[in-house]
């Protein structure tokens, strides 16, 4: 994802297997001081993350920060909750389209563009097991296919 501008820091590609995105939505996040220069290390984690809403307003939990080595007393707690930056509009719609049921919020990937950080967070709907079989048995059908494909041009 290394475009005009994007670095990309941090994955969830967890929730890509355990949800169907439905909807993406690309949001900024208040970050304090060392937390900018750490997230541009790359210490950041997102596996365990969710996102929720409380009065009007978007939080992500769960989300881990590394301190910043040098940051010494400048340093916040790494699991914090943070608010993200989204337009109203952008939050009536996930508040509405979350009260039906089996949806969530998922974040999906953290970077910097054009000098900001940014979280990308997805509208989700939970995936079933037998989804979930059906993803593997298409990625281990795909993985055999380029493995052929390797071996016949070789």
């Amino acid at each position: 994802m290394k475009k005009e501008g994007i670095k990309l820091v941090a994955n969830n590609k967890k929730a890509y297997f355990d949800y169907f995105i439905e909807e993406k939505y690309e949001a900024g996040l208040e970050l304090k001081g060392t937390e900018v220069k750490s997230l541009r290390q790359g210490k950041c984690s997102i596996k365990e993350a969710y996102v929720r809403i409380e009065n009007g307003e978007v939080y992500i939990v769960g989300m881990n920060i590394s301190p910043y080595e040098q940051g010494n007393i400048f340093n916040r707690d790494p699991l914090r909750v943070r608010k993200l930056l989204l337009h109203k509009s952008e939050i009536n719609k996930l508040t509405g389209d979350t009260s039906k049921a089996g949806y969530t919020i998922a974040p999906l990937q953290v970077y910097f563009k054009d000098g900001r950080a940014k979280l990308e967070i997805g509208l989700a709907r939970g995936k079933k097991n037998y989804d979930k079989r059906q993803d593997i048995a298409k990625k281990d059908a795909r993985r055999e296919l380029e493995r052929d494909f390797k071996v016949k041009n070789l």
